[in-house]
């Protein structure tokens, strides 16, 4: 080691709490930073192109294999992607309470390798799927048997139990890999995320493009097998960076945590709080000496929690709370709202995999004698989100923030509420792109009895090409928000908010397709959802989307004006725990 990088603090220990697996102090030297994350990175390429190799053309096999309608196929893809981005809040609670982030991966991992393993025999195996039909009308093929559903199903949601506890701590793994109290590695964890992201869509790309077209065109067995092939590969591409790894140990159940907050703080909301916060109950400074441990100052908001630490003579943690323990449960719970603001945005994202690709079917798909696969359109979400990413890390945050003076260029805040924007004018766009189809459709009589419209495919491309834009904002965005403003100790939680938000759109999106297909089918009208996309109203329906995200805008406008931002009150734990180490604290720019 050079005497440069001792000066320059590089061959210290770690001060955030991170430790090896056995619970020992680290030098930053040896373990953590961009070394560690490209195991991580290229890790989530693999694990993507498998995830994403089943869900892009999920909708064509339970609609072409297993004889399924417009609406069941529709709702049965985002019920099972709902519980995909539902389970990381078990797989959060795993990890932050008792195994750890690492451990807690790879049980899940192993869960996520079997549901892939199995879900290749059932499309493999003749006898676990019903057999062929070329009829158009569906009520006309056999259905599958219940045995085969379960088969089918099982392995599904196998797998959805296996990526809960994968999600959360994946990326969590990989931004503890560097110190935010170490100035350049601060620094370097700005772009961790984008390129994350980034990491992210280049595997979904691959999968959307390539394993799209094998399952089309050769065969789900293949098309299946190979996304197996690529989780097993990720996995061992994690192993290989153990030695390299820095982990943060659990510090028990998070919920538990704030439990006990909300109980206290309920019990005694008719006690008055003292003066002076001083007064408050805190634990003793040598509890902060300690790595991995954070005293947070008292803050004004959400004073009604601030009830939990005054202290009545009971020293029991469901009546007695510290103000640090307090704090956590006040960052976690002023999220809610803007956790709450994201489900529609969800919603639209639901669209893709579902009535987006419905769409393409529709369409001519022949560029000579190659036929587009309607999924591999998915891809050009993932191509804009690359290009997106890119120029918004290396040229807008760069140009922006010699005005802003933010590290980011904008807030988080604001870069979500960018994707929002987006959001809306896709789905208008979407909804005159259909109302166009619609038109041809009815030119050339093909609305009763359906058929292909004698239109490229590649006129739904403005509306894949925003929606991968969208995300370069709002998704990236969301997903370092949720993370960056959680409290130390319970980042896989603050993950796992991200991951929320996509779940509950998708079991949004099954409730509003259901709710809309039986209204628009009642008293005799004409419905607007139909099995022959060529009779519905599409149109109308992504019109309503459209509306729907606009007034979700303006009710994020009214939220992120009030939200305070952790930031503010990070300064203190730093300054807090450098006076306890006796050293003079360096500096901490605000996020």
């Amino acid at each position: 080691m050079s005497m440069a990088d001792q000066e320059d603090g590089i061959d210290d220990y770690t001060e955030d709490g991170t430790v090896d697996l056995k619970g020992n102090p680290i030098l930053r030297s040896k373990r953590g930073g961009w070394r560690a994350c490209s195991f991580v990175v290229v890790y989530e390429v693999f694990e993507r192109m498998a995830y994403y190799g089943i869900q892009s053309n999920l909708v064509i096999y339970l609609t072409k294999k297993l004889h399924q309608g417009t609406v069941a196929s529709s709702n049965n893809v985002t019920n099972w992607v709902g519980t995909i981005w539902l389970t990381p809040i078990l797989g959060a609670y795993i990890a932050d309470a008792h195994l750890g982030r690492y451990r807690t991966f790879l049980v899940a991992s192993s869960i996520y390798l079997t549901g892939m393993v199995v879900l290749t025999l059932s499309v493999s195996i003749p006898s676990l799927k019903p057999p062929p039909c070329l009829d158009p009308n569906l009520n006309n093929c056999k259905k599958a048997s219940t045995l085969q559903l379960a088969v089918f199903y099982g392995a599904l949601y196998t797998l959805a139990l296996g990526t809960g506890g994968t999600k959360p701590n994946i990326s969590t793994i990989g931004a503890d890999q560097f110190d935010d109290f170490y100035p350049k590695e601060k620094k370097q964890k700005l772009s961790f995320f984008n390129w994350w992201m980034f990491s992210i869509f280049f595997g979904t790309f691959f999968a959307n493009t390539v394993l799209v077209w094998l399952q089309d065109n050769i065969g789900c067995t293949l098309g299946y097998a190979l996304p197996t092939l690529g989780l097993a590969i990720s996995i061992g591409i994690f192993l290989a960076g153990t030695p390299f790894y820095r982990h943060k140990m659990p510090t028990g159940s998070p919920f538990v945590k704030m439990a006990q907050v909300i109980l206290a703080a309920m019990r005694k909301w008719k006690v008055p709080l003292p003066h002076d916060s001083n007064d408050l109950y805190e634990l003793d400074s040598e509890v902060y000496e300690k790595k991995g441990n954070y005293r947070i100052d008292p803050t004004p908001s959400l004073r009604c929690l601030s009830k939990a630490s005054v202290k009545t003579g009971s020293t029991s943690p469901w009546q007695l709370c510290s103000v640090t323990n307090v704090e956590e449960t006040k960052q976690m719970v002023r999220m809610l709202p803007i956790l709450i603001a994201t489900f529609v945005p969800s919603i639209m994202l639901a669209q893709i995999n579902t009535l987006f690709v419905k769409q393409g079917t529709t369409l001519q798909r022949d560029i000579g004698s190659f036929k587009i696969p309607p999924a591999s359109l998915i891809g050009f979400v993932t191509l804009s989100m690359l290009i997106s990413v890119v120029l918004y890390d290396w040229y807008f945050v760069k140009i922006i923030r010699k005005w802003t003076k933010n590290p980011r260029g904008i807030t988080l805040l604001q870069r979500m509420g960018i994707g929002m924007v987006f959001h809306i004018i896709l789905m208008s766009i979407a909804s005159l792109t259909e109302r166009h189809r619609l038109s041809v459709a009815r030119e050339h009589g093909l609305i009763k009895n359906g058929g292909q419209v004698p239109l490229s495919i590649f006129i739904l491309l403005p509306q894949f090409v925003l929606m991968g834009t969208a995300d370069a904002f709002l998704e990236v965005a969301k997903i370092e928000f949720f993370y960056d403003q959680a409290p130390e100790n319970m980042k896989s939680l603050g993950t796992s908010y991200a991951m929320t938000t996509l779940g509950v759109g998708s079991f949004l999106s099954s409730f509003l397709l259901s709710t809309v297909s039986d209204i628009t089918k009642r008293n005799g009208h004409h419905g607007w959802i139909l099995n022959n996309l060529n009779d519905s109203h599409l149109d109308y329906y992504y019109a309503f989307f459209a509306l729907l995200s606009f007034l979700n805008f303006i009710c994020f406008l009214f939220i992120s004006k009030y939200y305070v931002y952790k930031a503010e009150v990070s300064d203190s734990i730093h300054v807090l725990t450098q006076e306890l180490k006796g050293t003079r604290p360096s500096d901490h720019n605000d996020s």
